[in-house]
């Protein structure tokens, strides 16, 4: 039978920067791995980040575009099989950060499916450096992502002043509460926090053993494609310091909506780069591909008011 992993976190945990991470590991170690990238987006730029991954033993698959929830179960479960047929050891799975997870579990249990493949590790991204405060939704979305999964691994931990990520894995244990879930985690067994050039062997080892541990909670019910909003921007040709400032002025303007995450893409005379952006933080980095591209996640967007701040006058909207 074939492994799947399956790759959670909240919207911009971090997702892509772990799985190429974890495809290199595992690559190095003769797994023949497919990437199953399920993004509701309009623009699927991780998939662009993951190219270089490609060769004799990895590929990237996709399922791409806002669907209805019986429409997108088909699409994952044709490409799954598909897949099934291909020979890979591993397929890890990266859905968008708004996924019901349950949704997943159900389609590997349809035949052929639950004869073919066998879950793996669950692993939860959570970023070290989440907003103190979510809405309702935001909340019970960190919780449905993690409460199955076999290990937290923490993102941007060095980034986090301290006793920011201890006060993170807080929050995520009063969110798994607050849906009545059991599930707890705890930096010493469950969740794995340090930063992730430090990660060794071992560490990759413990996550690819952490199997994954279903767990109950009462399911809130809303549709997280109206609730959350994902805005994109082609082509902008922003300087760097032109869209840090772009950055800072979207957060400090309500009018804008509740600003999650920015995420951009962009290039400069050393080569492509990604700048990502929450209130209280801003993080820039090489990547070795790109597409200019400037994503910004929320919720309540008006694009209007974000146009006035970036000069652009459309936008292409998840």
């Amino acid at each position: 039978m074939v492994q799947v992993d399956l790759i959670t976190g909240f919207l911009g945990a971090g997702k892509t920067t772990f799985l190429r991470k974890y495809v290199h590991w595992l690559n190095a170690r003769g797994q023949r791995v497919c990437i199953l990238e399920n993004d509701f987006g309009a623009v699927n730029v991780d998939v662009m980040l993951l190219q270089d991954l490609l060769g004799d033993n990895c590929d990237i698959e996709t399922i791409s575009g806002g669907c209805d929830c019986d429409t997108h179960q088909r699409r994952m479960r044709t490409k799954l099989i598909s897949l099934a047929m291909q020979g890979f050891d591993r397929v890890l799975v990266e859905p968008s950060g708004i996924f019901d997870v349950d949704e997943f579990y159900d389609v590997l249990r349809d035949e052929p499916l639950d004869r073919w493949y066998t879950l793996g590790n669950v692993i939860a991204i959570v970023d070290a450096l989440l907003e103190t405060q979510l809405s309702p939704q935001g909340e019970y979305l960190l919780a449905s992502e993690a409460a199955s999964a076999g290990m937290v691994l923490m993102s941007r931990y060095q980034l986090a002043a301290p006793g920011q990520a201890e006060a993170t894995l807080a929050h995520l244990n009063r969110a798994l509460e607050a849906c009545h879930c059991a599930r707890r985690f705890a930096a010493d067994t469950d969740a794995l926090c340090k930063p992730w050039d430090a990660l060794t062997d071992a560490d990759m080892q413990r996550l690819d053993s952490c199997g994954h541990c279903q767990a109950s909670y009462v399911k809130l019910h809303f549709d997280e494609h109206k609730a959350f909003t994902s805005l994109y921007f082609m082509e902008l040709h922003l300087t760097l310091p032109q869209l840090q400032d772009a950055a800072r002025a979207l957060f400090a303007d309500p009018a804008c909506g509740h600003i999650l995450r920015i995420k951009g893409f962009l290039q400069t005379v050393d080569g492509w780069c990604e700048l990502n952006a929450t209130r209280d933080t801003m993080h820039v980095e090489a990547i070795p591909d790109g597409q200019e591209v400037l994503i910004i996640i929320g919720e309540e967007l008006d694009r209007s008011a974000i146009e006035a701040h970036i000069g652009q006058k459309t936008a292409d909207q998840e």
